[in-house]
């Protein structure tokens, strides 16, 4: 049975596909939904969030200009999960650093407020990952 796919999955170029498939998986607990292990490439998913990572040089490497670390500069993906906490200890575990300390975050949508509690990660390949757990909509006060 095929996998159902998102609309929009993003594909991450990996400098050592090993190493960000065991930080993906092993650390923050994403499954792999399939693989090509010959192209370093593999689909994973989190909840309902999915993204591709593909090691650079095998197979077809879509590059724009000089791939240098830290990648993914000026993007950070948002991954919802039901409760960081857990995610939090896992990290803290294997004494991984946060690009962004857990913070309380409310952003205006037209009339609402949503809740966040988020933390941003960085992989190892520099991709910004912002956890998200929600804490719910509240009305915009508007003076």
């Amino acid at each position: 049975m095929d996998p159902v796919l998102n609309q929009l999955i993003p594909e991450l170029s990996v400098f050592d596909f090993k190493k960000s498939l065991e930080f993906y998986v092993g650390v923050l607990g994403f499954v792999v939904i399939y693989q090509r292990k010959e192209e370093g490439f593999a689909l994973l998913t989190s909840g309902d969030a999915q993204i591709m990572i593909d090691q650079i040089g095998i197979g077809r490497t879509w590059k724009t200009g000089n791939l240098n670390y830290p990648l993914g500069r000026g993007i950070n993906l948002q991954i919802k999960i039901k409760n960081i906490t857990s995610l939090l200890d896992k990290l803290k575990q294997y004494n991984i650093d946060l690009f962004l300390e857990v913070e309380e975050k409310w952003y205006s949508n037209n009339a609402y407020e949503m809740g966040h509690k988020q933390f941003i990660v960085m992989d190892p390949d520099g991709y910004l990952l912002r956890f998200v757990e929600e804490l719910g909509i509240r009305p915009l006060h508007r003076l």
